[in-house]
Parts: structure tokens; C-alpha cells; sequence
């Protein structure tokens, strides 16, 4: 049991430093860095990344993360997409590339 509490509080600080804007790269987890490599290999719509990485697990919050993290943005239809897209944000791409 105290382990699982441990866990908890350990999950409660993570999650506390997600939302720091100055969150260095390093700190963003191995799932969110495979997410943005995936967006950044070809557009991707709103769908195909809602299929590929929406969760209902309250733990695996990779793509809630991701957009209050400002790493990525969906960007509405345009005349020549007739779908939504996500795509990396100026700060999704920096943290890829490390920086």
C-alpha cells in the first residue's frame, strides 16, 4: 500500500512539472518523444493521430500532454485539406531536436 501511495505522489509532481513552460527536453517521456517523431515524419490528420494515439487510460496521457504542453496544435480544415491536422508546434519541434 505504501508503495502505490509513493507512486501517487511521484505521478502528482510529474505531472506538476509537465506544465512548466520552461520543462527542459530531457524531461518529456520516451511515449511523447515517439509521438513527435511519428508527427514529424509526415502531416498526419486529426483522425489518423486520434487512432493512433488517444487513450482512456487516466495514466497514458500522451496527446492531453502534448497539447497543454504546447508540443503540438491541430489546425482547423484549409482549402486544400478537407481534415483537421496536427502538427508540431515551434517549442514540439525544438524539444525533438533537443533543445
Amino acid at each position: 500500500m505504501e508503495d502505490h501511495v509513493g507512486m501517487e505522489a511521484g505521478m502528482t509532481q510529474l505531472h506538476e512539472h509537465r506544465t512548466d513552460p520552461m520543462m527542459p527536453a530531457a524531461a518529456i517521456g520516451s511515449l511523447t518523444r515517439d509521438m513527435l517523431t511519428w508527427l514529424a515524419q509526415r502531416p498526419r490528420t486529426y483522425a489518423e493521430t486520434m487512432e493512433a494515439w488517444r487513450s482512456s487510460c487516466p495514466r497514458l496521457t500522451i496527446w492531453e500532454d502534448a497539447l497543454a504542453d504546447d508540443l503540438v496544435r491541430v489546425e482547423d480544415r484549409g482549402k486544400d485539406r478537407p481534415e483537421p491536422r496536427v502538427v508540431l508546434t515551434a517549442r514540439g519541434r525544438a524539444t525533438l531536436d533537443g533543445g
